[in-house]
């Protein structure tokens, strides 16, 4: 008995010391060198020269109980997740500066450690940025980049909006335009209020674009890049084999998204990398069909285009699969001709060539396909050969955002471009839309199918949906629950 306050001692020692080690656990990344952040700076330094600086700011701070989730181009240059953070590259003497609130000591026991300006050193250490402040030097030190004696070095900083989360840039993009039409909003971008500042203190900078240095960077995936696109392509595929598994008529749409939602959170998933598309019948018609609230009913087919954000990093896959479990002879024949177009259009892929030459080429193939064949409504076959003209089949990079930014369309494709192959058919009198997506790997002789392990062959996609999925396991309850 006698023992017992010393167990309780000891206990309440190790409880202290884990407690005090989780809450001095900053949550550093681990995905990427800081060897590797190091170059991504040094080609910055290499595009402005050394008669130039660049300025970015990072996320600001949320409010209210989201997690706070940082820029993509902040982070792909520092890997720091503290909000309301800036960084200095000057391009003259090739430093980084790395600006960062104070300690809220506050914040940091209800919430957990977060890198601030006292770890300058642990910072250095783990980013290799040589110098690290708080965020009151940024102002004097922008002087010090030689602002003094004309003239002026060039200034780079973004002009095009962060993206935070799971936002594109042409999303954003339209959102603030419907932002400025709006008589009651109308606010600068943040973008431009941090641009309108520096001409207000520091008129004396040129201001510059950075965004197209960073976009050409982007475009290309690392070795680690593309590791972190690879899981979060797994998740993806994993995620919609699991929905079409758990797919029955009188589902709900919502409930393919939690089957799949439950496949990314079980493996480290921190959310989506856009709202799923979950469209049964006409809604599939509806591109971007966010709603998910209606039943699923027989005979219909349902598109599923869903994937996870893994660490900063997403992917972008698509399918389509009956919700009775079995093609209808319409529904087969328009299906196989969407995963022989995808076929094509996989067959050309390489270094070198451009998404015009694929398209071509791969439209050629088709034509050849349809040669003879005869569909059960003609008007599908018309729909197929006027798909043979879309040139959307060949679609957007994918990376930190799911329409990432650079430019894959008729430039020479490279080895570690990411894109969407997308092939797809609508048949307008009957608001039906077919299609399949999956994430093309230019590699060093030709590409990768990243998600070629999710069934899309006719026969696969039917065995696939016999099997038992999470829903019919611990199927929903019905609401309220009775006492």
């Amino acid at each position: 008995m006698k023992a017992y306050p010393i167990l309780l001692s000891l206990a309440i020692s190790f409880f202290s010391v884990t407690s005090s080690s989780a809450q001095n656990n900053h949550h550093y990344q681990s995905d990427f060198t800081k060897e590797e952040l190091a170059a991504r700076r040094n080609t910055i330094f290499n595009a402005i020269g050394n008669k130039a600086i660049a300025v970015m700011q990072g996320a600001a701070a949320i409010q209210g109980f989201s997690v706070f989730r940082q820029s993509n181009n902040f982070y792909y240059l520092t890997g720091i997740e503290t909000p309301n953070a800036y960084l200095l590259m000057n391009g003259k003497n090739r430093t980084s500066t790395l600006y960062l609130p104070h300690r809220d000591e506050a914040t940091e026991k209800n919430e957990g450690g977060v890198l601030s300006a006292e770890d300058g050193e642990l910072i250095k250490q783990l980013t290799g940025i040589e110098q690290v402040k708080g965020t009151e030097f940024l102002s004097t030190d922008l002087v010090g980049t030689d602002l003094i004696r004309p003239p002026a070095p060039k200034l780079y900083t973004e002009f095009s909006p962060a993206e935070i989360g799971n936002d594109s840039r042409d999303e954003i993009l339209f959102g603030q335009a419907r932002n400025a039409a709006d008589p009651w909003d109308g606010r600068p971008t943040r973008e431009a209020s941090f641009i309108q500042k520096i001409k207000e203190r520091f008129p004396q900078f040129e201001i510059n674009d950075l965004t197209p240095i960073l976009d050409t960077m982007r475009l290309i995936k690392s070795p680690a890049e593309i590791a972190l696109i690879r899981k979060a392509t797994q998740l993806s595929g994993l995620g919609l084999m699991e929905a079409m598994r758990s797919t029955q008529p009188g589902m709900y749409e919502y409930q393919l998204d939690a089957a799949a939602k439950y496949i990314f959170y079980m493996h480290g998933a921190r959310g989506d990398a856009y709202p799923s598309i979950i469209g049964g019948g006409t809604n599939a018609y509806i591109g971007h069909y966010f709603h998910k609230t209606d039943l699923l009913k027989d005979g219909d087919l349902v598109l599923m285009d869903y994937a996870p954000d893994y660490r900063y990093y997403c992917s972008d896959v698509t399918r389509i699969w009956p919700v009775n479990g079995k093609f209808s002879p319409e529904q087969k024949e328009l299906y196989n001709f969407i995963v022989a177009y995808r076929d094509a259009l996989f067959r050309y892929i390489k270094p070198g060539v451009t998404s015009g030459e694929v398209l071509d080429k791969a439209a050629a193939d088709m034509k050849e396909y349809l040669a003879g064949k005869k569909f059960v409504k003609p008007e599908h076959l018309k729909a197929v050969e006027d798909g043979l003209k879309f040139r959307g089949h060949f679609q957007h990079p994918v990376g930190m955002a799911v329409h990432d930014v650079g430019i894959v369309h008729n430039v020479k494709l490279r080895p570690g471009m990411v894109f969407t192959i997308d092939p797809m058919i609508w048949i307008h009198p009957e608001r039906l839309y077919i299609r399949i997506e999956d994430m093309a790997l230019v590699t060093e002789d030709g590409v990768e199918n990243m998600s070629s392990f999710v069934p899309s062959k006719l026969e696969e996609v039917e065995a696939l949906i016999k099997e038992k999925g999470l829903t019919e396991f611990r199927p929903a309850l019905t609401l309220p629950l009775k006492k």
